[in-house]
């Protein structure tokens, strides 16, 4: 039966498009409070959040940009800018890639993005560094010390935020794209050495006249991962 949990569950989404409007400290305090109540082995409670708005995020989007741009004029530039823990597989099989391709495809198709646009892909890819026009751009990191039970936790953690957010009538985007630029972003978090990045998160109004945000992922029904036994 469905209730405003539910509801809420279910239309959560990647927001892509953002409206130039501002969300009150207040309500971002309420849902960083509310979400800081996810579980975490023995209460361990491993994240850390950082907050970024006006000239921080400005500077953050610059920079992060300015790199981006630089791995696509100098490919050999990668080895600068890597993720420090694998978010995806090394090597990929199905039906992981095919959910991967359609997700991919599904977006670019709404766009209007063939697979010839370079371009396109890239100035389309390049939106993430822009927080996709949110005004709130939020950056997590871990303690390194932690186990990779932690980032389970992190991952409670950041729905809580996600959902937290829509309750409010925000909208978010998750961005692990941002991981491979840990180089260029911790520093001005002012992080410590011993913090990693873990993933960033636009926060703020969804704009819903734009086409991008029209775009949803399917999921697979209840009896294709899960296996019933007595």
């Amino acid at each position: 039966m469905d209730n405003p949990a539910t509801d809420i569950i279910i239309n959560r989404h990647s927001t892509r498009a953002f409206l130039d409007r501002l969300v009150p400290r207040e309500t971002l305090e309420h849902i960083l409070s509310t979400a800081s109540w996810a579980p975490s082995g023995t209460n361990t409670q491993p994240w850390r959040v950082y907050v970024v708005q006006g000239e921080a995020r400005q500077r953050i989007i610059a920079e992060v940009c300015a790199a981006h741009d630089e791995l696509r004029s100098n490919p050999e530039a990668k080895t600068k800018y890597t993720e420090e823990y694998d978010y995806y597989p090394k090597e990929w099989r199905s039906p992981y890639v095919d959910r991967r391709r359609e997700t991919g495809w599904g977006l670019y198709g709404l766009l209007g993005i063939g697979k010839s646009d370079r371009d396109k892909m890239f100035f389309q890819d390049q939106k993430n560094f822009r927080f996709f026009g949110a005004p709130v751009g939020l950056f997590f990191t871990i303690d390194r010390i932690m186990g990779q039970g932690s980032l389970l936790d992190y991952g409670m953690f950041l729905q809580n935020i996600m959902l937290g957010a829509r309750s409010h009538g925000l909208a978010t985007c998750p961005q692990g794209a941002w991981n491979k630029f840990h180089s260029v972003i911790l520093p001005i978090l002012c992080a410590g050495p011993d913090e990693m990045l873990v993933c960033g998160m636009a926060l703020g109004w969804a704009d819903s006249t734009d086409l991008v945000n029209q775009f949803r992922t399917p999921r697979v029904p209840v009896g294709q991962f899960a296996q019933w036994l007595s």
